[in-house]
């Protein structure tokens, strides 16, 4: 056979092809069996990122949300006390201030003494607190001032920062000072009888000191909340959405059942202490219950119907098979006679003959489906793919002679463990699609390989290939894809062809896939390989 290796012989006639029309009728059809997956566990957390503190999940959310709070609060109070300290702070400094000016009043400078600037009486009386100043403006003649130093000494006051009290002026209150040489002092100004202006200080270092230490305290003290507000809004937002992980939980396993199937329950369900509608995560529990339960409900009518649509579709092909049998069989005994029929009446005979004869291989079709959509009854007997996609594509050659075919096979068997009619019907489907569907002088090519435990057939073709869009809905029933792929006999197909290739392989347990493009078409099927 051209395009055949030398190495590979075929055998020397067509192989048989099952006939789907033999099978027995179906029996009753059975309930598909339920898969029972257990409720998780109430009191565990569920797996994957929905029991964590994701970043995107609530729970970190609201730590960071009561975390932001309990600082806004603690800087709140923080700075409450800081002011409060300040204020009673400096007030018991004004009333230090206001003991020292007692004092200096009762025994204060005169004109004389200011003018001969001599310390004055005041300044350096028992019980003045170290630091004290005295700053005096005589009439006529420039001010100056006095700082008592430890041990009773007189410091001097660096003309800068006497300018700064005396360029203020005489002022109402104690009033706060940043002096050069001397830092900050609280300093009260009055005016005596003979017309001196006298400003007395006290030093504010203490009571800065005091308040810097009272801030790094309120910080540590603040970062310390912020770390126990974190554990303990983490210990119980995880411990208070423990339920709503379980939600969670059960509708994660509801998600990985494949409901696509037709005939698998939703057995889940959210456990009653989650579905209490008492509270907020209880009432979602009870929605997601009552939600589940309707979801079961019309899976449940959907398989119901479906069971009873292909019932009706196998008992409806079993029975037409009959009288099919029998049209046919009249229409083949005027084949003898047709000779001395009109040439109309001859005509309407043979076309009533092929009409029979497609109606027949469309009845088998929908009954092969039938019967693999309620559970297909395969052999399971070791079978040699190399033989099969031999003898498939000699049966093609001898069908389809105006396309060039060609085979690509391993040295070595290849073997599975399966139904060899069925297996055999996918290889000539997917070879009779390729050459129904291209134009004469095509090249087709089956092919076969083996990967680890998977084997592999293809079955490619050089043709003008199948729509984009037409792909992805290619196995499925009554789906053509005329309007790229030309249909060299439009009276054979009859759209199942490729719905039986799926059906077969799925009830092998394996895939079957297409690629195709313009100039280049390739149907993959997979099967485990025996064990």
């Amino acid at each position: 056979m051209p395009g055949l290796p030398a190495d590979r012989g075929l055998p020397p006639g067509p192989a048989t092809q099952p006939d789907p029309t033999t099978a027995p009728p179906p029996g009753p059809t059975a309930e598909p069996p339920h898969l029972t997956v257990e409720p998780s566990d109430p009191t565990a957390d569920p797996p994957g990122p929905a029991g964590h503190l994701g970043r995107a999940s609530l729970g970190r959310r609201m730590v960071i949300q009561m975390v932001t709070l309990v600082a806004a609060v603690a800087v709140a109070l923080s700075a409450f006390t800081a002011l409060a300290a300040r204020q009673l702070l400096v007030g018991q400094v004004d009333d230090q201030l206001t003991a020292v000016q007692s004092r200096v009043i009762r025994d204060g400078p005169d004109a004389g003494q200011a003018r001969e600037h001599q310390a004055p009486p005041g300044i350096d009386l028992p019980g003045q607190p170290i630091g004290t100043l005295l700053i005096i403006w005589p009439p006529d003649d420039l001010p100056h001032a006095n700082v008592l130093g430890e041990g009773g000494a007189m410091k001097t006051v660096l003309a800068s920062a006497v300018q700064q009290v005396a360029g203020a002026g005489a002022q109402s209150g104690p009033h706060s000072f940043s002096l050069d040489g001397l830092g900050r002092y609280r300093v009260l100004t009055y005016t005596t009888a003979e017309g001196l202006i006298v400003a007395v200080g006290l030093p504010l270092a203490s009571v800065d000191q005091a308040l810097h230490q009272l801030i790094w305290l309120e910080i540590a003290v603040t970062l310390l909340a912020m770390i126990i507000a974190a554990l303990g809004a983490w210990l119980l937002i995880k411990q208070s959405l423990r339920p709503l992980n379980r939600l969670a939980g059960t509708a994660q396993q509801v998600s990985q059942l494949e409901l696509s199937r037709g005939d698998t329950p939703i057995t889940v369900r959210v456990p009653p202490e989650d579905a209490s509608p008492t509270s907020e995560v209880g009432r979602v529990g009870h929605a997601l219950n009552h939600m589940l339960v309707n979801v079961d409900a019309a899976l449940a009518a959907r398989r119901a119907s479906e069971m009873k649509v292909r019932q009706f579709v196998a008992d409806a092909s079993h029975e037409l098979r009959n009288p099919l049998a029998a049209i046919r069989g009249y229409a083949e005994l005027t084949r003898h006679d047709r000779d001395q029929m009109p040439a109309e009446t001859a005509y309407a005979m043979s076309r009533v003959e092929s009409e029979t004869d497609r109606m027949s291989h469309l009845v088998a079709d929908l009954l092969l489906l039938a019967r693999l959509d309620t559970g297909p009854d395969l052999d399971h007997l070791t079978v040699d793919l190399t033989e099969m996609v031999i003898n498939a594509v000699n049966d093609a050659q001898v069908s389809g002679r105006d396309h060039l075919w060609s085979l690509q096979l391993p040295e070595q068997p290849v073997e599975v463990t399966g139904d060899a009619n069925r297996l055999h019907q996918v290889v000539v489907n997917l070879l009779a699609n390729a050459r129904t569907h291209t134009p004469p002088g095509t090249r087709v090519q089956a092919g076969l390989a083996i990967d680890g435990d998977t084997a592999t057939i293809t079955v490619s073709d050089n043709g003008p290939g199948v729509p984009l869009a037409a792909q992805p809905h290619i196995f499925e029933r009554f789906v053509r894809a005329d309007s790229s792929r030309v249909r060299q006999n439009e009276e054979g197909s009859t759209g199942l062809g490729l719905a039986i290739v799926a059906a077969v392989v799925e009830a092998h347990h394996g895939q079957v896939s297409v690629q195709s493009e313009p100039g280049h078409t390739c149907f993959s099927v997979r099967l485990p390989v025996s064990g």
